[in-house]
């Protein structure tokens, strides 16, 4: 690479606006009562999946840039291989849970306070992090157990499963078919509950006699829409396509998207497409003082 300076100011940039997006998001949601519903409940916790995905690869990243030295012990790997899997897996459950949440909000609006319970909100996320826990958990613990040979020269820009069984010994033929079944479940079998449900909900939407009904509910499920078309399109191009082992290259940058620019759009995209974030983002910024506009927290 020719100029990993510029790079490296690039992602820092990335991560620093990806942190106080996705903080920002989360505490509107905490302070704002008038969010306090299942919805942004869910939003709060995709930000801090979010939050919590982007920062398990890019301060190690940073670090090894700067001090030079561009090790991790293995133990160090399995750990960044853990969590960047279950924050992964979460994630994808969390964006079916919610796709299913806007599915009961516009096609059964009466019965969504009962259905989508705050209880229920709790039990959707509880479900995705335990899910992305046990699903990861296996998985690591599987891949880890394989010895490495030769020279343990890793081709990318963070500890990842399909790297790091590059280096094994043995033959990984097992557990690439095994990959592929858990890619299935977590990605392709999730994208059809999506599409399921934004398909209802379109028909729904013809059926609203509402122009502003209408734009509602599109501009608060094009914001979901986006969100799962910016991440599970290159999770799908990364674990799904043939040859996909072959082209590290781009699997770097499909890598580098999905789990760093993603998170730091995310925010962006649900803010300046839902009204009632934006609202509260200027009822916080009247109540702050035009001198000093950090304390604005204060409910």
């Amino acid at each position: 690479m020719r100029h990993p300076g510029l790079l490296v100011s690039v992602v820092f940039l990335i991560y620093t606006m990806a942190i106080t997006g996705n903080i920002t998001l989360i505490l509107l949601i905490w302070a704002d009562p008038h969010l306090h519903t299942s919805m942004y409940f869910l939003l709060s916790q995709l930000s801090l999946i979010d939050l919590a995905f982007i920062s398990s690869i890019v301060p190690k990243m940073l670090v090894n840039f700067f001090s030079g030295k561009k090790k991790i012990s293995l133990i160090g790997c399995g750990t960044q291989i853990f969590f960047t899997l279950t924050l992964g897996i979460a994630e994808c459950l969390l964006l079916t849970l919610m796709s299913y949440d806007r599915y009961v909000a516009i096609c059964n609006p009466l019965k969504y306070p009962i259905i989508i319970s705050h209880q229920v909100s709790q039990k959707m996320t509880i479900g995705s992090w335990v899910g992305g826990t046990l699903a990861s958990l296996a998985h690591t613990a599987y891949a880890m157990h394989f010895p490495l040979c030769g020279p343990r020269v890793l081709h990318h820009f963070f500890c990842e499963v399909k790297a790091i069984l590059k280096l094994s010994c043995e033959d990984i033929s097992a557990y690439e078919k095994g990959v592929l079944v858990t890619s299935i479940v977590v990605v392709l079998l999730p994208v059809s509950f999506i599409l399921t449900s934004y398909t209802l909900i379109f028909l729904q939407v013809l059926q609203i006699n509402s122009r502003e009904g209408k734009s509602k509910a599109l501009a608060t499920c094009s914001s979901h829409l986006t969100v799962v078309i910016f991440y599970y399109g290159p999770a799908m191009l990364i674990y799904m396509r043939p040859g996909s082992s072959h082209t590290p290259i781009l699997n770097q940058g499909l890598f580098m998207f999905d789990t760093i620019l993603t998170p730091m759009l995310n925010p962006l995209i649900y803010s300046l497409r839902n009204r009632e974030v934006v609202g509260s983002m200027k009822k916080v910024l009247r109540k702050c003082p035009i001198q000093n506009r950090l304390p604005c927290f204060s409910y």
